[in-house]
């Protein structure tokens, strides 16, 4: 436990010595905030709920899990730290659960910072605080999802830019299975499989208050497989 909090810590101050971290966080917060301004614009605050700024944060979301970990291990490879990594005296498993928790750690300084829209609202109307708080649950579970994703893919290549765009594509088509699971022309057997599969279905009854075990059961199931993954493409990479 103690190698992988202190991996976790070296991997976290590293993004706060990036800038990358605080560009993130800073477009993250314009982009949503803005959306967030204009949907209560249009609805003259009658609905005092935060799906403005649900509707842009969560594919936002999966598109900077994949910036903040094409570094990660794509990074080591490329410094030429990656055999000094291969041959420290810690497991994989601790390397990969280290950078998991630093990755999200950046992920949950980022969903604070966006406390300021409930606060909003509670100041201005009295909002309904239970699907407000599942929705950052639900955002949370979505987060992490992303980073074992983005740090599997990372695992695989020395080129940060492959990292990013593979890990994309991969969070995106699963993101998007959602919709092409809803077409009238799907098979319905096939349509409920692209469902169950889907990271989008997985998120809506987060975002209307319910907190369903399935759910997180299937986030849960993304990050321990994906990251399971990238352990042994760390092992396969230490053998050869």
């Amino acid at each position: 436990m103690r190698n992988i909090s202190t991996i976790a810590g070296k991997e976290f101050k590293a993004y706060l010595n990036s800038p990358m971290a605080y560009i993130i966080i800073c477009i993250f917060l314009l982009v949503t905030g803005t959306f967030f301004s204009i949907y209560l614009k249009n609805i003259d605050y009658t609905d005092t709920t935060i799906r403005g700024f649900l509707q842009y944060a969560n594919p936002l979301l999966l598109l900077f899990a994949a910036i903040i970990t094409m570094r990660s291990l794509a990074e080591e490879k490329k410094m030429g730290t990656w055999e000094l990594l291969l041959t420290s005296p810690v497991r994989d498993v601790d390397v990969i659960l280290g950078k998991f928790l630093a990755a999200m750690g950046i992920m949950i300084i980022m969903l604070a910072f966006t406390l300021y829209y409930p606060l909003l609202l509670q100041i201005f109307g009295d909002p309904d605080m239970g699907p407000i708080w599942t929705s950052y649950l639900g955002l949370l579970l979505l987060g992490g999802a992303g980073i074992a994703i983005g740090l599997f893919v990372s695992s695989l290549t020395n080129n940060q830019i492959i990292s990013v765009v593979v890990s994309g594509i991969i969070l995106f088509a699963l993101w998007y299975l959602g919709n092409i699971a809803n077409n009238n022309y799907m098979p319905t057997g096939l349509a409920k499989v692209l469902s169950y599969f889907s990271l989008q279905s997985h998120s809506t009854n987060f975002t209307i208050g319910i907190i369903d075990t399935r759910d997180i059961i299937y986030y849960f199931s993304i990050m321990a497989l994906f990251l399971y993954s990238a352990v042994r493409s760390l092992e396969s990479g230490r053998w050869n």
